[in-house]
């Protein structure tokens, strides 16, 4: 749920906007939604603040829904599946949770997760994964690994990096001098221990197949060339939310093909099915194409 609640959050502002301007042709522009002795403020001024706040990824979200759902199904069978498990491994704290992110019930959560599980069908077309690399995942749950990197552009650089390694050079030093990630250079490439989940999909395998003190080869992802090392491996503490296999085996085969996949599959989509913005002040600000993710 937390790796999940990051890509529903903004479908709570789109409930919200929705709800607001249901029945705004028919109401006056005057209607008044909230009145102080100071002025009062309007159902338009209300929903054109909305607007502009949150209308780009409101209409963004709304337009993903109306296209891929048209290519692709997610039963009520399996959103409930996904809520369930959800509320097996928060138990308890499970509302309060909802609540803390903004989600009023449990209707309105239902409707997030159905929009996430179309992205990620869409993301998992074609993709295969083997039994054997669903299994290694949900071993690697388990465990936390530390790790540092060197971040380069290109491959020249990733080999030029690597035989200063080779021929016995800091690590750390050389993450200070090459790494384009700045805010773990200053740290010489330390990023701490990582989860599953994390980091992109190629960074992520390189790092838990490393035995601890190892150095990778590079390793490609959208960013660049990586250059990992294993400084540390450890048992998670609290493994509570982790059910058994036998249960979690099908949620996690459809998450790895998700990650193994590609926002260009989404975005393929997208293009075929001739997407018209409308509204001039969001035409500039809405693109279905790739984005750079925050992980690294």
């Amino acid at each position: 749920m937390k790796k999940l609640m990051p890509v529903l959050l903004s479908i709570v502002a789109i409930l919200s906007l929705a709800a607001c301007s249901n029945g705004s042709e028919s109401s006056s522009n005057s209607e008044v939604v909230a009145s102080t002795k100071n002025g009062d403020v309007t159902k338009d001024e209300f929903y054109n603040k909305l607007v502009d706040k949150y209308g780009d990824s409101v209409l963004k979200e709304m337009v993903y829904d109306q296209v891929l759902s048209e290519k692709f199904s997610v039963s009520d069978e399996d959103v409930q599946k996904r809520l369930e498990q959800m509320k097996q491994q928060y138990g308890d704290q499970f509302q309060s949770v909802l609540e803390k992110n903004g989600f009023k019930n449990e209707e309105q959560f239902k409707q997030a997760i159905r929009s996430s599980m179309l992205k990620q069908k869409a993301a998992a077309e074609g993709v295969e994964v083997t039994d054997e690399e669903v299994k290694q995942y949900y071993e690697n749950m388990k465990q936390e690994v530390k790790v540092s990197h060197i971040l380069v552009e290109d491959k020249e650089t990733a080999s030029e990096v690597q035989k200063k390694l080779n021929n016995g050079g800091d690590f750390a030093k050389l993450a200070k001098e090459y790494s384009t990630d700045k805010q773990s250079a200053q740290k010489g490439g330390d990023l701490g221990y990582i989860s599953t989940g994390q980091m992109v999909l190629p960074f992520e395998k390189a790092a838990y197949n490393l035995k601890v003190g190892k150095v990778s080869e590079p390793v490609k992802s959208q960013y660049g060339y990586h250059i990992i090392k294993v400084t540390d491996k450890r048992e998670k503490e609290d493994t509570s939310s982790i059910g058994k296999y036998e249960e979690m085996k099908g949620q996690l085969r459809e998450e790895l093909k998700s990650r193994k996949g590609s926002q260009e599959n989404i975005t393929e989509v997208m293009k075929n099915a001739d997407v018209n913005i409308k509204i001039e002040d969001l035409k500039d600000k809405i693109s279905f194409e790739p984005q750079t993710q925050s992980n690294q």
